[in-house]
């Protein structure tokens, strides 16, 4: 069944390699995914969305995704600033790095029938990091633990292919504790 993803952050955290990340672990499993961003010449810290798309048949859709299933929201500002509820479907599922609770969050953004997650992310960054540089990693983690989309394992594995040494371990870390600590 095909599985649309939005993640909306800004230039430089990341949401274009952790939508890869995400496709690249359904890939391990066997299934089809595409991975791609949406921006044009922003500067760091400009708001910006990327998209993954997860099926277990061939993907022949090639085009941005207007009726996401799932939106993953890696900075909380821009909840001020873009309409991430957009499209999103009635059943679908909001994963958002917020100190709120769930209930909390629907209330705040008014979405009722959707499934909400949230995740002090920009917490777990600091304790582990001591910066915010790693908040895709972290919901990552969240969208793993509120979807069951591809397993922990597979995303640890995509990491692998991708990062090495101390940077690859901290990745490990922060996808581990925020794969326990969300709440939905």
């Amino acid at each position: 069944m095909l599985q649309e993803i939005r993640w909306h952050g800004r230039a430089g955290q990341g949401v274009i390699t952790v939508s890869r990340l995400l496709a690249q672990a359904a890939i391990l499993e066997g299934k089809y995914a595409q991975a791609f961003p949406e921006f044009g010449p922003e500067r760091i810290g400009a708001p910006i969305s990327g998209y993954t798309r997860i099926d277990t048949e061939p993907i022949d859709i090639h085009s941005r995704i207007y009726e996401p299933d799932i939106v993953v929201v890696l900075d909380p500002t821009l909840l001020e600033i873009v309409n991430i509820t957009e499209g999103l479907k009635k059943t679908g599922k909001l994963i958002l790095n917020m100190k709120k609770s769930p209930q909390e969050a629907s209330h705040l953004l008014k979405v009722k029938d959707v499934r909400t997650y949230t995740l002090d992310a920009t917490r777990i960054c600091l304790d582990v990091l001591g910066n915010t540089r790693a908040l895709n990693t972290i919901m990552l983690g969240a969208l793993v633990k509120a979807t069951g989309l591809v397993s922990i394992e597979s995303v640890m594995k995509s990491m692998e292919e991708r990062f090495a040494g101390p940077l690859l371990e901290k990745n490990i870390e922060l996808i581990k504790k925020s794969h326990v600590e969300a709440a939905g």
